[in-house]
């Protein structure tokens, strides 16, 4: 196991392991435990009670933070036509339909955060869904990246909508915003995020469903959350 450096050492003493913080306090004291001379994204770790293996209980969707997550997103558009034009105007990085993807094979180019398709595209885009996919940036229609209003779709992302879904281990990981957002606004991020996973609870979901939530900045100690409160 890699050695902590003195300053993170120093910070993580203020961080009782043991404890399960409101929510305040916790936005607070990993503020506190910044330890970088950069501005650190600030992220929420999710264990749910659920098992992704199964289809019935895949937790999937996208949420719009209110102060957005602090990160330029980059967004690339298939699409042709008049939604082309669209998602140009919307401020898309890049548009464009079969090029694009010959491109993303040939030249191995991934200069691109979220991806963005009409339906009709769809079929293309399945041809690099096997490179896409591993890299989370296939469209999705639960995450709103596949539709025909592109240029709602492109200035959502824009605005700070993020996606978030389970991961193997059954934990969903999504950024809330940099830590000189300050407590308030990540306060708000965090609330808007887990009031959208608690929505989308699967049915099939049995006994606890909020399993452990953790804040942590970039390079600081980790905090863990009261997850019973945020459900009550």
């Amino acid at each position: 196991m890699a050695k902590m450096g003195k300053k993170y050492r120093e910070k993580a003493q203020l961080v009782d392991k043991t404890m399960l913080y409101d929510t305040v306090d916790a936005v607070n004291l990993v503020i506190q435990t910044t330890v970088a001379n950069f501005d650190e994204t600030v992220e929420a770790h999710v264990k749910l009670g659920v098992d992704s293996r199964h289809a019935d209980q895949q937790v999937r969707g996208a949420v719009v933070l209110p102060h957005g997550t602090g990160k330029k997103v980059r967004v690339l558009v298939f699409a042709k036509g008049e939604k082309a034009t669209e998602a140009e105007q919307a401020g898309a990085e890049f548009v464009g339909a079969e090029e694009l993807i010959t491109k993303i094979q040939n030249e191995n180019w991934f200069e691109f955060d979220v991806v963005v398709a009409t339906p009709d595209m769809m079929g293309v885009v399945g041809r690099i869904g096997r490179i896409l996919g591993p890299k989370g940036l296939m469209p999705n229609p639960k995450a709103g990246t596949v539709t025909m209003d592109v240029a709602k779709a492109v200035t959502d992302i824009k605005a700070g909508k993020i996606e978030y879904r389970l991961d193997k281990t059954n934990i969903i990981h999504v950024p809330i915003g940099k830590v000189s957002f300050g407590p308030e606004k990540l306060k708000e991020n965090f609330g808007t995020l887990m009031g959208a996973i608690i929505k989308a609870k699967p049915a099939a979901a049995k006994g606890t469903y909020m399993r452990s939530v953790v804040l942590t900045c970039t390079m600081g100690p980790a905090v863990k959350v009261n997850a019973q409160k945020i459900t009550e």
